[in-house]
């Protein structure tokens, strides 16, 4: 086990006795050695005893593929349901709620709009029989961008796709996650443009949503949304919209990885008068202080890198839960526990960070939880074999390789079908 500088406070992680000998390469691929690394026992994680109640708190979740189908890029996604689902029920499990049907489901990226709508349904219909808390994604995939143009008719197009995907959403008992939308990027010409569209789609909704901000570095096609590439001129819009609106908005993911601008957003929502608005982080990168918060308050959670650790996530929350009690340094140890995983999430999120989703699904299938490293739509070959063996020394360092044995054996096979185990 390889001497690791962990945040004060964070968890002591013990050795598991087994060993893996993993390379080490240069910047340029070439394999220049290797070490022989006794794995640790995964961390001291527990399981709630009831409800979290110092966050709320949403793991976004993969899918899992069947292993003999195409999974090539373009061919329909062939899901694994057995997987898909037990990985939810894991994550239900720890306490936090699950956010399907989102970026990390690879929406836009190989799990086209019929393998969606099912996937809604399954996972809304399982978050209800053990009372798990779901919300899903809501956006405009089943159109293609490159075929709606910009004008009367595209816009209509716009809010028609939102209108059937939110109505599939409510109809599964599920929360609504009104997402960003290639097309509304491309047809949009005004701020205006953007309020008319949300204006039709809030109109439709039962229940408050969750509103989604997704940045450039996770979707490129999302260039300008809000009607602009300023980031300040977007956010006034944003929160024009939100005040428009405020009694139908739960709360905004916003997944921008700039902190500070979190921050701003977070203390601006909550000077709104009126009924809350929650200010959900999706930064992957800065997520332990955002969720640690300050003297002005603090971020929920909606995040893809909480389905890589929601062991972790939970037992964090939980000593935020017993900072609610009165617990002395129950809150800083809730914030240790997350940054021990900071340095395992900012690599899985590393440029290009929309190839994020390989990293959660490499994660899952070390640990057991998917019998094959694969991703609908051939996405799992998205990163090098040199990211992916960082990435399991990350885990490891953070004590999230759960099982070492099945760690090892996995990793050992993934070497040697790579040529990278000498």
């Amino acid at each position: 086990m390889s001497a690791v500088t962990a945040p004060p406070g964070a968890p002591t992680l013990t050795g598991s006795g087994v060993t893996v000998r993993l390379p080490r390469f240069d910047d340029g691929g070439r394999l220049v050695g290797t070490e022989v690394r006794e794995l640790n026992a995964p961390g001291p994680w527990r399981r709630p005893d009831g409800p979290l109640r110092s966050r709320v708190a949403f793991a976004a979740a993969h899918v899992v593929p069947q292993v003999g189908a195409e999974n090539v890029p373009g061919a329909p996604a062939v899901v694994d349901w057995d997987s898909t689902l037990a990985y939810r029920h894991s994550i239900w499990s720890h306490g936090l709620g699950v956010a399907d049907a989102m970026d990390t489901a690879q929406r836009g990226m190989g799990l086209d709009w019929a393998a969606t709508q099912e996937l809604v349904r399954r996972s809304a219909a399982e978050a209800a029989s053990v009372g798990g808390s779901i919300a899903c994604g809501a956006g405009t995939d089943q159109l293609d961008p490159a075929a709606v143009q910009p004008g009367e008719e595209g816009l209509a197009a716009v809010v028609d796709a939102y209108r059937e995907q939110v109505r599939v959403v409510q109809e599964s008992g599920a929360r609504v996650i009104v997402m960003a939308s290639r097309a509304l990027a491309k047809v949009a010409r005004s701020a205006e443009d953007y309020a008319r569209v949300y204006d039709a789609v809030l109109a439709e909704a039962d229940s408050p949503v969750i509103l989604h901000w997704l940045g450039t570095m996770f979707d490129p096609a999302l260039a300008g949304y809000w009607g602009s590439d300023s980031v300040d001129t977007a956010t006034a819009t944003f929160l024009d919209l939100i005040t428009a609106h405020q009694d139908k908005v739960d709360g905004v993911k916003v997944s921008l990885l700039d902190a500070q601008h979190e921050i701003g957003l977070r203390r601006a929502l909550a000077a709104l008068e009126g009924s809350p608005v929650r200010l959900y982080t999706g930064d992957d990168f800065n997520y332990p202080e955002l969720i640690a918060g300050d003297e002005q308050g603090y971020s929920d959670a909606l995040l893809g890198i909480f389905a890589a650790v929601y062991p972790a996530a939970s037992t964090a929350l939980q000593a935020f839960d017993a900072a609610l009690d009165g617990e002395q340094g129950a809150a800083a140890r809730g914030h240790a526990i997350l940054a021990s995983t900071e340095k395992l999430g900012r690599h899985i999120f590393a440029a290009p960070t929309y190839y994020y989703k390989t990293g959660v699904a490499f994660l899952s299938w070390l640990n057991g939880f998917q019998p094959g490293f694969q991703l609908v739509g051939g996405l799992h070959s998205g990163r090098s074999v040199a990211h992916l063996v960082e990435l399991a020394r990350l885990a490891d360092d953070c004590g999230m390789l759960l099982a070492p044995d099945t760690a090892a054996a996995r990793l050992q096979a993934l070497l040697t079908v790579n040529g990278a185990d000498s």
